[in-house]
């Protein structure tokens, strides 16, 4: 076999499309999904691997944004549309086009890569950790009540079409995105992603409604949803599909949350994907009866260590050395001494002795704030090479909020 890797033409992408399509064993998107990721798609630094004028390896990325601990939002490269045909398994395919991806972002200036994996076990090798978790629930309505934030009674609720009020929503989801690490910033195009609603993808609910949670004219949150009616012979017991849930404010949140609550003929609110930390976990009556779920979400690796770590700020005043491992980067091997804390951070090369010994999946891991140091150490990812500094750096390197990823890509 003859694999040749090459950037990704524009003419080439039907069937670019068609073999990642292949094997996924049939992708569910609309013409109007597909047509949103080619025009997000960055052709120049997207891949495909070609044996026989076939495509049989695909890798595609997306120009972002992404919030870190302390407020900035930094520029990442997201890996997207990743596989490779069963035909051509086991030839490194799939590094082939990493390793080029990865030397491309750092060419192009961006300290971080991210994904959402389909199947985890595979990117560790790459240097990516899991740096988000998403929590789900199924609360049961009927047993459930709810206790609101002072000033909830005080927020005016407003149903609307989606697409109505899309452009005030996105100005919102844009003043949250500094407020939670791992959260995207939305550029030109992504706007779309929220109100795609394609009938085929409803499984049986209804078509996707909003919600605005209001003051004196002020949107202050908002909640896109949908309603899967079921019925049995008691009667009534279906259930509120909930796909985006964002407010400014608790009360805003808390309102918007008793009405998905309160909608009649519902049974179940299921809340599909939050952070780990969700408010609502502090206002259900009952948390055994939301049956919670938690699973990976956001992967994270390094591209420029230097850079990453120098672009978030610190939970506490930090002075450590790490020893970095990174054989698929290897320009971040090695040491580096980060120093800084709340108000900014600095992150040089060094001989000094090294304070911590880890690879760069484990700083992936840890990078948002919601991996600690200490567990990752517990599990023989991290060494702690001078006592005490496992302690100190995993608090500089906890975030007050857990990180959350609101949407895939």
């Amino acid at each position: 076999m003859t694999n040749e890797l090459r950037v990704l033409a524009d003419s080439e992408w039907t069937a670019w499309w068609t073999a990642l399509d292949w094997a996924f064993g049939g992708l569910p998107e609309s013409r109007e999904e597909q047509k949103l990721w080619r025009d997000l798609t960055d052709f120049g630094r997207s891949y495909g691997v070609w044996d026989a004028g076939q495509p049989v390896g695909t890798l595609g990325t997306l120009t972002m944004a992404v919030s870190v601990p302390g407020g900035a939002v930094l520029p990442v490269a997201g890996v997207t549309m990743v596989s490779v045909a069963a035909t051509h398994r086991r030839q490194g395919i799939l590094r082939t086009m990493m390793r080029r991806a990865l030397e491309t972002y750092r060419e192009s200036g961006e300290p971080l890569a991210a994904l959402t994996a389909s199947e985890p076990a595979i990117y560790g090798r790459f240097g990516y950790g899991a740096a988000s978790q998403r929590l789900s629930a199924d609360i049961d309505i009927h047993r459930v009540s709810l206790g609101l934030p002072p000033g909830a009674d005080n927020i005016a609720l407003r149903v609307v079409d989606p697409a109505d009020e899309a452009e005030r929503c996105e100005a919102l989801y844009a003043r949250i995105v500094p407020t939670r690490p791992g959260m995207l910033a939305r550029g030109p195009g992504w706007e779309r992603l929220p109100l795609l609603d394609p009938p085929q993808d409803r499984a049986g609910a209804s078509a996707r409604r909003c919600v605005l949670a209001e003051r004196d004219g002020e949107l202050l949150g908002y909640a896109r949803y949908a309603l899967k009616p079921e019925w049995e012979p008691a009667g009534p017991r279906g259930t509120v599909l909930v796909r985006d849930l964002d407010a400014a404010e608790p009360a805003a949140y808390g309102a918007l949350l008793r009405y998905l609550h309160g909608i009649d003929l519902m049974s179940t609110l299921t809340l599909d994907n939050r952070p780990v930390d969700d408010p609502f976990l502090h206002m259900v009556s009952d948390v055994r009866r939301a049956r919670l779920r938690v699973a990976d979400r956001l992967y994270l690796r390094p591209v420029d260590l230097g850079a990453a770590l120098a672009g978030r700020t610190y939970a506490t005043d930090v002075d450590v050395v790490l020893e970095v491992s990174d054989g698929f980067c290897p320009w971040n091997e090695g040491r580096w001494r980060l120093s800084g804390g709340p108000g900014g951070a600095v992150c040089e090369r060094t001989a000094d002795a090294a304070d911590l010994a880890l690879p760069v999946a484990a700083l992936g891991a840890a990078y948002l704030g919601g991996t600690s140091l200490v567990s990752l150490a517990a599990a023989g990812r991290v060494e702690e090479l001078r006592p005490g500094a496992l302690g100190s750096a995993a608090t500089a390197f906890g975030s007050a909020v857990a990180p959350w990823l609101p949407h895939g890509f």
